[in-house]
């Protein structure tokens, strides 16, 4: 078995890496809303925070209640609990990346977790 997994991506609205990629501590999602659409519902999670990296375009996501305006290269975090959706503003799609990981997880990261080969 190999230590790595590729994928090539066609531009769609929504691809999970999940299976793509064989991912096992994390999920990633590649999305497009395109001009005056949203996504379709309002959505939290049970133990999984998200980190949001918008790509293109300007948009915004209202949690709980607040409006945060988003443009290319904005990133946030949304803790789990937190009710989010998102909306492309009417003149622009907003393209962003989703990655989700379970909240308090992280043990190590970057030096702290890598060794020199």
């Amino acid at each position: 078995m190999k230590n790595f997994s590729k994928t090539s991506l066609v531009a769609e609205r929504r691809v999970e890496l999940h299976d793509k990629l064989s991912l096992t501590g994390a999920e990633i999602s590649i999305n497009t809303l395109e001009a005056g659409t949203k996504v379709p519902f309002v959505h939290y999670h049970k133990k999984n925070e998200e980190i949001y990296g918008i790509t293109a375009g300007k948009g915004k996501v209202i949690i709980d209640g607040e409006t945060v305006e988003l443009t290319a290269g904005d990133w946030l975090r949304i803790a789990p609990s937190a009710k989010r959706q998102f909306f492309a503003a009417k003149d622009s799609a907003l393209s962003y990346i989703c990655i989700q990981v379970k909240e308090n997880s992280l043990e190590g990261y970057t030096k702290d977790d890598g060794v020199m080969a």
